[in-house]
């Protein structure tokens, strides 16, 4: 059966007899070429928001669904002339009738809402999406103090080893299925920005003293997360924030927003400017929620010649490295001296695929006597960087990157190796081949040098031996001119 036909009933004819002006002739009764000039006229006159699409035959039988950050501009680029559909859509104009089209909130909401709908539906365009894997789902845990928000494909929670069920899985909020695990993370990180809810997989229980000796991730530093890990945030305000983060995955961003400014007023009025101003600054966030950055922004203008797609990169490099887990953050290390004089160690940091100079550091070293030994300086970097981490009072970036090669990567690794807690990644990348070695892998990685991933690295590497060599001059200036 069709999902949404277009059968006309005679109730459904004018006065004359005819069908409504807006209503498509018969399939058949025009050619290909002004079938498709008729669809995008069609298209140009939808609404410049963004939305979901629905491609539909004759019978009204939805042929694709599709998402579109601006619907006119995005649907209208089928039915040119020079539209290059590929392979897969090849065959979707031959049979394309008319579309319907769904307005969204936001970008966010289209990528949720495009998978929902293809999950639902089964387009036959969309086949790629609609095999017999795991489908992913949100979940929102309930019975923690401070709840975790994730993607999971194992939404009852139940251990494939032991067959119980995780405490925090008990009573959790679970959204889905979703079709792109992708899509669902991406929205998730955009709305993070917003509700700034922790991601990660802590065990936090409000009042435990170590929680005040807990270094929070660089997610607190970027204003992602609120870091309940170290209580800088009350179990209260936390929870008010999960909860509405999620009656905002359930209802209209008006609604929402209406609500939040009668909290916010009510909070002044209460004389507690403190949640009134993290009130005020969620709501403009919410606001902007459609702004998109732009490689005209100038971000970190020095990273943008040779430019790559942060998101991509962090997507291709995450598959090369066999990760579950998406990668948000990246420590590069690099040595730089001259002929073992005035030897420095440099630590950069890139939060999704972007530079973050707030948590730059730069080491001397002082352990490592005639300071020409490469992997000597490194053990000393490595075990001052990450002596709180591998003590479990924070946590370790998703990918930790040692300029060099095999021998580099050990030296890393025999540091680590003494320290309680273990990196879940650490890689090198070594010059000239440009191959990336990998813990406890003999043999490096070769990927191609367009590969998104490959030059995120590359660009990572190369701005910890600037930010070493810096430092390193600087030294040898004082040195030289006794300063």
């Amino acid at each position: 059966m069709p999902d949404d036909p277009d059968h006309h009933k005679p109730g459904d004819l004018d006065d004359e007899g005819f069908l409504p002006a807006d209503a498509p002739p018969e399939w058949g009764a025009e050619s290909r070429q002004e079938r498709l000039s008729r669809l995008n006229r069609a298209a140009r006159q939808l609404p410049p928001v963004p939305g979901v699409y629905l491609m539909k035959d004759a019978g009204g039988v939805v042929l694709y669904v599709g998402k579109a950050a601006r619907l006119p501009d995005r649907v209208s680029s089928y039915f040119v002339p020079s539209a290059e559909l590929g392979p897969k859509k090849s065959g979707l104009l031959d049979e394309v009738h008319t579309f319907d089209y769904l307005v969204c909130e936001g970008e966010w909401e289209a990528l949720l809402t495009e998978s929902r709908l293809i999950k639902d539906i089964k387009p036959k365009y969309n086949e790629r999406l609609t095999d017999d894997k795991t489908f992913p789902y949100l979940v929102i845990t309930q019975r923690e103090d401070y709840p975790r928000v994730f993607v999971t494909r194992n939404p009852a929670g139940v251990d494939p080893k032991s067959g119980h069920v995780p405490p925090e899985m008990k009573g959790a909020r679970i959204f889905g299925p979703f079709t792109n695990a992708g899509a669902l993370r991406e929205a998730v990180q955009i709305l993070q920005r917003i509700f700034r809810f922790r991601t990660c997989s802590l065990d936090i229980t409000a009042g435990d003293p170590k929680n005040r000796f807990f270094r929070p991730c660089l997610l607190h530093a970027i204003g992602q997360c609120t870091a309940p890990c170290n209580e800088s945030i009350t179990v209260e305000a936390y929870k008010d924030d999960i909860d509405r983060f999620t009656r905002f995955l359930g209802s209209k961003r008006s609604v929402m927003l209406r609500e939040m400014r009668d909290e916010m007023s009510t909070a002044a009025a209460e004389l507690r400017f403190e949640r009134a101003a993290a009130l005020r600054d969620q709501i403009k966030a919410i606001e902007k929620l459609d702004e998109r950055a732009d490689r005209r922004d100038n971000w970190q203008p020095e990273t943008e010649v040779g430019y790559i797609d942060p998101r991509r990169a962090t997507r291709s490099l995450q598959k090369t490295l066999g990760m579950d887990a998406p990668i948000r953050c990246i420590e590069g290390i690099d040595i730089a001296h001259l002929l073992g004089g005035e030897t420095v160690g440099s630590k950069v940091c890139f939060v999704d695929g972007r530079p973050f100079k707030n948590e730059y550091r730069r080491y001397r070293i002082a352990s490592v006597e005639g300071g020409n030994d490469d992997y000597a300086s490194i053990r000393e970097v490595v075990s001052r960087r990450y002596r709180e981490a591998g003590a479990g009072h924070e946590l370790y970036p998703d990918v930790i990157l040692i300029d060099g090669g095999l021998g580099q990567l050990h030296a890393a690794m025999e540091a680590f190796d003494s320290l309680d807690v273990r990196p879940p990644m650490v890689i090198s990348l070594a010059k000239k081949e440009e191959l990336i070695y990998v813990q406890q892998k003999s043999e490096p990685i070769r990927l191609s040098r367009n590969n998104a991933g490959l030059r995120l690295c590359q660009q990572i590497r190369d701005e910890a031996h600037r930010f070493a060599q810096h430092y390193h001059h600087v030294l040898r200036r004082k040195k030289t001119l006794g300063e």
